[in-house]
């Protein structure tokens, strides 16, 4: 969570990290790039969620709403630790460095973690096998029903869980027994694949609060339909006899989408998951803190009122607004867990319910300097910022800051940022970084494509376009462009250094 300490930092996703293995993973590129995010006076690192990732490749779409994206896994660290041997990555294949294509990657690290897997059971020390049989018996509340999940997966060429044979998609005991023996040894591979995760993350996580790094993590409210928590807990979504969602998640028309935005996802039984006390909502904040210092709440506006959609409607138009869970869900985690180290996302129509719910348990929001520019008025232009919030010059939805002062920026809009700066737009990548810096707001975030001051080609994701998001990687040179000498620069300039709060 935020603090009142002046700080700023930098969103990367760790699958955009240098590395020779087709996608940034959490091996020597993440360390070298934590010690970067120090050398340069940052404080933060946000990340995208961190999930197993499906078709699509969103890691706003996965498979779990508990278990890691196994292709982070490091295989370079799974040597150092004897698990696998060099000569076991000698056919490492010339994957592309500036893009991740994942058709290529993950059968690739699929089969090397098998490799490893099959290591571990016949030479593993007995360290490891207890640290493994340890994480296994901590986390079987989610743990065991994804390792059958992805068994089954693979055992019906990844099809959908509503494709399955009736007993399993419907979860019948004597089906779902057969099936735990018959597929033993392929959850005992995928518990593996999941403590490899949690192992190296928690190595990695350590070496940045050393560095005095804290991780941002991302959470997004509703969860996949083919996902390992819908077919677990079918009775707390909205779905009818075959598992289909009968209402489904999604955004209302507005200024930007004539028709809305039809996510698909199912939505939650409120009343069901209020009975059980929030247990699953509970285990899901835990189990990300485990990871991350605070958390980003996508769609917080959902908790207040969520745009309810029939599933049968092709677009977003046909919906209606219906009351979320509310306080009583955050009094519950509250409770269970402590303060909240949770930051609202804000973004879009929101209303003073949902700036209630989020004021009234501390979570600061955010403000996206993309969107400020249309008067004097909005909410987020510097002037109106709030010390207790997060200031990014764009998310990981937004175009780059170039590409969006390129590309999307009109004339008007244009006149209005140089009459609000007071000054002729020489580079609107560093001018914007400074307006940021300079802020009231507490924390200050930019994506590192800003820091490298490059255009459209380098954007994360483009909302409402199903192909070509999530690719985009860093180079390792990209650490020494002269982007950082100027980020140091104006960190230091707007008392954002860790070592002048440490001062104060």
């Amino acid at each position: 969570m935020t603090g009142t300490k002046r700080s700023s930092g930098i969103l990367l996703h760790p699958t955009s990290l240098p590395g020779r293995y087709g996608i940034g993973d959490l091996g020597a590129g993440a360390y070298r790039f934590v010690d970067w995010l120090a050398a340069h006076g940052q404080s933060i690192w946000q990340v995208l969620p961190l999930g197993p990732t499906s078709y699509g490749d969103s890691p706003y779409q996965t498979l779990s709403a508990f278990a890691g994206n196994s292709n982070l896994i490091s295989l370079d660290r799974l040597v150092e630790e004897g698990l696998l041997r060099k000569s076991d990555l000698a056919d490492t294949p010339p994957f592309p460095s500036a893009r991740v294509d994942y058709g290529w990657i993950i059968p690739y690290h699929n089969q090397k973690l098998a490799l490893a897997y099959r290591r571990f059971r016949a030479d593993a020390e007995t360290a490891l096998k207890r640290d493994f049989e340890s994480f296994v018996s901590e986390n079987k509340f989610w743990l065991d029903d994804f390792a059958l999940f992805i068994a089954l997966k693979r055992g019906h060429k990844l099809r959908s869980w509503t494709e399955w044979e009736a007993d399993l998609r419907r979860r019948d005991p004597a089906a779902l027994a057969s099936a735990r023996e018959a597929s033993a040894d392929q959850m005992d591979l995928e518990r593996f694949r999941q403590w490899l995760f949690q192992r190296q993350w928690a190595s990695l996580r350590n070496h940045a609060q050393v560095k005095g790094i804290r991780l941002i993590g991302d959470l997004p409210i509703f969860v996949a339909h083919d996902s390992a928590d819908v077919w677990a807990h079918q009775h707390e979504y909205s779905l009818d006899e075959a598992g289909q969602p009968t209402v489904i998640a999604g955004v209302p028309p507005d200024y930007f989408s004539p028709t809305g935005q039809r996510w698909g996802n199912p939505l939650y039984r409120w009343a069901v998951k209020k009975a059980g006390g929030y247990h699953w909502w509970i285990e899901r904040i835990r189990a990300l803190l485990r990871l991350v210092d605070s958390i980003r709440i996508d769609h917080f506006r959902g908790f207040e009122a969520y745009w309810e959609i029939p599933a049968s409607e092709p677009t977003a138009i046909k919906g209606r607004w219906v009351e979320g869970p509310g306080a009583p869900l955050f009094q519950a985690i509250k409770a269970a867990l402590g303060d909240l180290p949770i930051i609202a996302e804000d973004l879009g129509v929101i209303t003073p319910a949902v700036e209630k719910l989020r004021d009234d348990f501390g979570l600061p929001g955010m403000k996206v300097l993309h969107f400020a520019w249309s008067d004097p008025a909005n909410p987020f232009l510097p002037h109106n910022h709030p010390v207790y919030c997060i200031v990014y010059t764009g998310t990981h939805d937004n175009n780059t800051t170039r590409g969006w002062w390129e590309n999307e920026v009109d004339e008007r809009t244009r006149a209005f940022v140089k009459d609000y700066l007071g000054q002729d737009i020489q580079d609107i990548v560093w001018t914007l970084a400074r307006v940021g810096m300079r802020s009231a707001a507490a924390d200050f975030v930019m994506p590192m494509q800003d820091v490298l001051g490059l255009g459209s080609g380098a954007r994360m994701n483009t909302p409402g376009v199903s192909t070509g998001n999530w690719t985009w990687r860093i180079q390792e040179r990209d650490l020494d462009n002269p982007g950082r000498d100027t980020l140091l620069h104006i960190t230091r300039l707007y008392q954002r250094h860790p070592d002048q709060q440490n001062q104060q």
